[in-house]
């Protein structure tokens, strides 16, 4: 199997649904405990619901700009319906949502024809704790089981855990690590990871870089020169420039976002650890906001527990 065939399949088996719904358990309950309370005593969907559920979902992380979206939508449909019972809020919300997902992610990831580049190279970025290393490792697990040899950088060179957290997944998966000296130009890993990658012939190349936000003009001079130095061997590399979120943050989420799309040119989103938050409803914002493809969620502990997002099984996921 190709690596275009790998991101064009779709995981429906039932032990990946069955780890959503479990890794999205304490949003739905959260979410749902709100919006009874949201609707208690009331038969129609009037001002007052509306309100309340304004509150539901900016409590739940979907954040203020993208709730007021959801909330025009459903009044327009409550306008053009004259009558909308309560009871039917949950379906409308769910189609809402789904339609608001579709429309921001246009270019649904499995489309890209990643099948075009050998190696295929993903440079991950993040802030230090949101799981990024883990990511990585659990990423090149997926990729090596669909049998693609995959070989990881450990560019994040400032923290000497790093390295080592990197080098433990490469054991762990079965797949090389190139890795230099704490404290080398991370540029050079990069270089020499991408080079042996072309030596060896492998179809994918995952870098990790350092995780520093406090700084973002250092960030962005970091992140471009790694870019060039990369491009000297793979002419259009990086594919892809994930960046990897952890949805407990909630709105922290967001402020990273921010920082980094403005520091690189992000064109993919992981977005882990919803399986210990009620946060999930940063999933839906984020996509709203930034108009960049969720690819990864993060829904447990186990090594397949990094699913290709769905939208639509991530929405129905979320109001069974």
């Amino acid at each position: 199997m190709g690596l275009f065939d790998f991101f064009k399949k779709k995981e429906t088996a039932p032990e990946a649904q069955e780890a959503l719904d479990k890794g999205l358990e304490k949003t739905k309950e959260g979410f749902f405990s709100k919006l009874t309370k949201a609707v208690a005593g009331k038969s129609t969907v009037d001002d007052d619901v509306l309100d309340n559920l304004e509150e539901v979902l900016v409590t739940s992380d979907v954040g203020v700009s993208t709730t007021l979206k959801i909330i025009e939508r459903i009044q327009e449909r409550v306008a053009k319906d004259k009558y909308l019972s309560t009871s039917e809020l949950n379906h409308l919300l769910r189609d809402e949502i789904q339609l608001l997902l579709a429309e921001n992610n246009s270019n649904d990831f499995r489309n890209f024809e990643y099948g075009n580049h050998k190696p295929y190279v993903i440079m991950v970025v993040g802030v230090n704790g949101v799981g990024k290393t883990t990511t990585i490792g659990k990423l090149a697990h997926k990729l090596k089981k669909e049998g693609l040899k995959v070989v990881l950088g450990a560019a994040d060179t400032f923290r000497a855990a790093a390295v080592d957290q990197i080098k433990l997944w490469g054991e762990r998966v079965g797949v090389r690590v190139v890795a230099q000296a704490m404290g080398s130009d991370p540029a050079s890993v990069a270089f020499d990871t991408l080079q042996s990658a072309v030596a060896n012939q492998e179809d994918v190349v995952i870098i990790d870089t350092a995780g520093r936000l406090h700084n973002k003009v250092g960030l962005m001079n970091e992140l471009s020169k790694i870019k060039k130095v990369m491009q000297k061997v793979v002419l259009d590399a990086p594919h892809e420039i994930l960046l990897v979120l952890d949805g407990s943050t909630g709105q922290n989420a967001f402020e990273q976002c921010k920082q980094f799309t403005e520091a690189t040119d992000v064109n993919a989103l992981a977005i882990t650890k919803l399986d210990g938050t009620a946060k999930g409803g940063v999933v839906i914002g984020i996509s709203d906001q930034f108009k960049i493809p969720v690819k990864y969620i993060g829904v447990g502990e186990k090594m397949d527990d990094l699913q290709l997002f769905d939208k639509k099984d991530f929405v129905n996921s979320l109001f069974k």
